[in-house]
């Protein structure tokens, strides 16, 4: 609202510094300390709020040290990062953006699957909360409406690069280095030179006029991120900190992306995707980091507020669909790595246990406990340090991540 507010007032009176607005670096800047500031400072007021209508955490005993004084914490604190995003998003952001819109519904709609899951734990005394059906279901159902939007929407394009002999000098003295704006349902391939994936190739036996068809593999590849990673974040959410420090890790190199794929300048120089009016998202994505920084203020040892699945799964949520929009979604095993061994570290446990059970009439396990932070639990680490070390691998994975972009 203020972009608007502040273009009327150039526009028409020529205010001073109004011009300010229009640069994407100054209102990702902004609405970081913003969305910082409104999760530090009204942070507390929530957690009151929230300690006075009882809404604490039931803990099932799992014989961790100090998980019994967790019992009553306040949980849902996944509002305050949810509406530590939003207002910022909507005083900086151009509203018209197709992909400011997809990251808006995305918040609110995995915002409200959390919250029922929440609902039902904290109100109905049921400690399974909403059932895994529905849950997978509304994941699902957003990776569909994201990966249609996507896919369908006018306002989503990407250029490349045109080939030598091709980039001709303008009018305007600049070289023509990437062609007219197109729909496509290519991604980036890490660590290759010519590191695009069309995923419209593997229906190429339906003969001419395969790509129209495209659509359906780049919806199921969305709904398969979408699930995986919110899940992933979900199951991250286990000990004070470590999913919303982990995942501000994450998302602050998503903004990176985010802007060198929406500007043509460095998405000439860096040899990346060059995608339209993508650079906007980083104004979301810095609030979003903003908000999860604060949030971790009152979530660090020891906890005063736990987020609940209101935070965690729209944590892996937005992450999913960040990566998605800007073409990196292939990336997300090494950025997202801590998300990704969280959630192998359960699907191993289960299936090896499941398997001995069978064979040898007795389930074994691989780890002490599944997910992998509690198995450092059970091997008497203190969680501070747990959590301290996950944040320095996810830091190790970032630096990774961004030098991909040049290790080729």
């Amino acid at each position: 609202m203020l972009y608007y507010l502040f273009q009327y007032l150039e526009n028409q009176f020529s205010f001073p510094g109004a011009s300010v607005f229009q640069f994407i670096t100054f209102r990702a800047a902004a609405a970081f300390i913003l969305s910082l500031l409104i999760s530090s400072i009204y942070g507390k007021r929530i957690i009151n709020y929230l300690r006075k209508q009882q809404v604490g955490e039931t803990v099932r005993d799992l014989g961790l040290e100090g998980q019994k004084q967790k019992s009553g914490t306040p949980t849902m604190g996944g509002l305050i990062i949810i509406f530590a995003t939003l207002i910022p998003v909507f005083l900086l952001t151009k509203l018209d953006n197709i992909y400011i819109v997809i990251l808006i519904i995305t918040t609110v709609w995995m915002g409200l699957i959390g919250f029922l899951d929440d609902y039902i734990k904290v109100f109905k005394k049921d400690k399974e909360g909403l059932k895994g059906k529905f849950k997978v279901l509304g994941q699902v159902g957003l990776g569909v409406i994201v990966g249609s939007m996507l896919y369908f929407n006018d306002g989503v394009t990407i250029k490349e690069q045109l080939p030598l002999d091709q980039q001709v000098m303008q009018e305007n003295g600049r070289r023509k280095v990437f062609g007219e704006a197109h729909k496509s349902t290519k991604t980036t391939v890490p660590f290759f030179k010519d590191n695009e994936l069309d995923y419209a190739k593997p229906l190429r036996f339906l003969g001419d006029g395969y790509e129209k068809y495209g659509w359906i593999i780049f919806i199921f590849i969305t709904v398969f991120i979408v699930t995986g990673i919110s899940n992933g974040a979900n199951l991250t959410d286990g000990i004070d900190g470590l999913a919303a420090g982990s995942s501000a890790i994450i998302v602050v190199t998503l903004a990176a992306f985010a802007w060198v794929s929406g500007n043509i300048i460095f998405a000439d120089y860096l040899d990346v995707m060059y995608i339209p009016n993508s650079g906007e998202m980083s104004v979301f994505i810095l609030a979003f980091a903003g908000a999860l920084i604060g949030f971790l203020w009152y979530n660090t040892f020891p906890a005063q507020v736990f987020m609940g699945d209101t935070g965690s799964l729209t944590i892996g949520g937005i992450i999913a669909v960040i990566a998605i929009s800007i073409r990196k979604e292939l990336l997300l095993p090494i950025l997202a790595g801590i998300f990704v061994v969280e959630n192998l570290s359960v699907i191993m446990q289960v299936s090896w246990f499941k398997y001995t059970r069978k064979k040898f009439g007795e389930g074994r396990r691989i780890f002490k406990m599944s997910p992998l932070h509690h198995h450092y639990q059970k091997l008497d680490y203190h969680e501070s340090k747990i959590v301290v070390r996950f944040w320095i691998v996810g830091i190790l994975l970032a630096v990774f991540t961004i030098v991909t972009l040049k290790l080729r």
